[in-house]
């Protein structure tokens, strides 16, 4: 039989994404309804550790939807990565009596997850809060809605003065290993040309492209780099595309860590909230070592090896769209 859950614990790891507050909103109102015991555990897997926990009740999550980041911290815990710091955390979970464990993050956190509980027979679900999109087994991850919303409010400035200057200005976007807010938000923007890891990046091809577009009088122009496209991203980019054509003033704008914060939007605080709730009753149900996510807005329940090592494909057609609708 499958051991009764009194208390759990949650915690946030990794980078931050909009929505994780919404997430912890949800998890400790749903355990507190059905009679269960929340501790928060501070800064991820390092506060389990250092046994950095309290905790909580229905007013410690109070007024704490609308605000991004995490209330309850995060890390990246090198101590969790060996046998004895999951050994010391593990102590800690014990003197805590705590049953089982929630944890919001991405693929870092859910790899952590997976080794800790086959080391310790302890329960845990993850819900999947980071901007990048890029977890299997959901059509969208908590934060990243938030942070392409930002990405296009933030381009959309800067097309105001690359148009009023004949600029073209080169925006990199988050992104290390994967495409999907670079793709998406250059959609949006109207982009030129989206450069993305997924797919090569052909310099003559990008330059070709601009070449079609002054011949046709564009004054100004919008590219969208990932971070980790294989060139070297948008710093790299722009110095060999203004080697070879400088018919416009060339700039670089890099969004950084302006796209992990904001208040999350509508979509997110939604999707966190059901994520969060659904953690519990996944818990309840006797489930472990899963990830909750939401497909055609089913809830599905995919185990954390296959969330995290089944790769995301990027929609090619999305792609293929970005440059005819750009011509």
């Amino acid at each position: 039989m499958t051991k009764e859950i009194k208390r759990i614990g949650v915690l946030t790891s990794g980078g931050d994404a909009p929505g994780m507050n919404a997430c912890i909103r949800a998890v400790v109102r749903t355990a507190i309804y059905n009679d269960i015991e929340v501790f928060g555990i501070k800064y991820g897997y390092e506060g389990l550790i250092d046994n950095n926990m309290c905790r909580m009740e229905s007013k410690s999550v109070a007024h704490i939807i609308q605000r991004g980041g995490t209330i309850l911290k995060t890390a990246r815990s090198e101590a969790f990565r060996t046998k004895e710091g999951r050994e010391k955390a593990y102590e800690n979970i014990k003197k805590n009596n705590i049953d089982a464990l929630i944890v919001i993050g991405g693929d870092g956190t859910f790899t952590g997850a997976e080794i800790f509980s086959n080391e310790h027979n302890i329960p845990i679900v993850g819900a999947p809060g980071t901007i990048d999109n890029d977890l299997y087994g959901t059509d969208f991850t908590i934060g990243y809605d938030t942070a392409i919303n930002t990405v296009i409010e933030a381009v959309d400035k800067i097309r105001d003065t690359a148009a009023s200057h004949s600029r073209l200005f080169f925006i990199e976007v988050m992104g290390r290993d994967a495409g999907f807010i670079a793709l998406r938000s250059g959609i949006a923007v109207g982009a030129e040309a989206i450069l993305i890891p997924e797919t090569k990046t052909y310099i003559n091809e990008l330059i070709e492209h601009l070449e079609n577009g002054r011949r046709k009088n564009k004054t100004s122009g919008i590219i969208i780099v990932a971070e980790g496209e294989e060139e070297g991203g948008a710093f790299e980019i722009a110095k060999k595309v203004k080697e070879r054509f400088n018919y416009y003033d060339t700039r670089v704008s890099i969004l950084g860590h302006l796209q992990r914060g904001g208040s999350p939007s509508c979509m997110d605080r939604v999707l966190a909230s059901t994520l969060g709730y659904e953690s519990v009753n996944a818990l309840i149900a006797g489930k472990t070592k899963v990830m909750i996510g939401q497909v055609n807005k089913d809830i599905t329940h995919t185990p954390f090896k296959k969330a995290i090592k089944h790769t995301v494909e990027i929609d090619i057609k999305m792609l293929e769209m970005s440059y005819i609708l750009s011509i």
